[in-house]
């Protein structure tokens, strides 16, 4: 007998946690690449610095989504 592959039902309803756990490690993230660029060339700075650009980006992103899944969670997820 073979099992049928379903895709699992939308469950949104820890989104906002989520979100904010990865929020949360992102600038953990840039927090501790900016104690390591103190240690590193002015090429690895660069790049490390931009890299925090990219993150800082990010969180922003991910703060409008937590904005919008809070937003569908008091709707109901309609």
């Amino acid at each position: 007998m073979t099992k049928q592959n379903r895709p699992n039902p939308d469950d949104r309803t820890d989104n906002v946690e989520k979100l904010q756990t990865m929020v949360q490690n992102t600038i953990e993230n840039i927090e501790e690449s900016q104690e390591t660029m103190q240690f590193a060339s002015e090429k690895d700075r660069n790049l490390i610095q931009a890299k925090n650009e990219r993150r800082e980006e990010a969180i922003h992103a991910m703060r409008d989504e937590i904005k919008d899944e809070a937003q569908a969670r008091e709707n109901g997820y309609r």
